[in-house]
């Protein structure tokens, strides 16, 4: 058949409804460990992470329904700073912090590693459902100077 007359299928805003900014896939083991009975119900299985930490979305569907930060069932990083940002093993912005005061990177290249093992839980404990390795990393060589 001629494409000409096949029709492309829509594409999926992935923009959060509320600030805009892009999401980050998620699926529905992320959603049952972050989320309330009561906000799940209200939300599609695939939905996304909003990562911008001062907009109140955590999670929305491609219908624009939204969980806020207040239907969570624990603080999540980058919405809450004191959040762990590696969830798998606890580290903590304060804890890089502390890393680069003392001028040693102890516990970040801890976390590192262990982000790299099979002990990883990644796909239910990171909010956004991914590896914390690229966001330690970052915030380590951001805050570093």
């Amino acid at each position: 058949m001629n494409k000409a007359f096949t029709k492309e299928p829509d594409a999926v805003d992935t923009r959060c409804p509320r600030c805009g900014t892009v999401g980050q896939g998620v699926g529905q083991a992320t959603l049952q460990t972050h989320v309330t009975p009561n906000a799940l119900a209200n939300i599609a299985e695939s939905a996304w992470f909003c990562p911008t930490p001062r907009c109140t979305v955590a999670y929305y569907d491609q219908f624009e329904r939204v969980v806020e930060t207040s239907a969570l069932l624990s603080p999540v990083y980058p919405k809450d700073p004191a959040a762990p940002m590696c969830a798998c093993f606890s580290l903590t912005e304060a804890d890089i912090d502390a890393d680069i005061e003392v001028g040693v990177v102890t516990r970040t290249k801890a976390a590192v590693e262990q982000a790299k093992s099979e002990q990883t839980q990644c796909t239910t404990k990171a909010a956004n459902g991914q590896s914390c390795i690229a966001l330690v990393q970052g915030y380590y060589m951001k805050n570093r100077r």
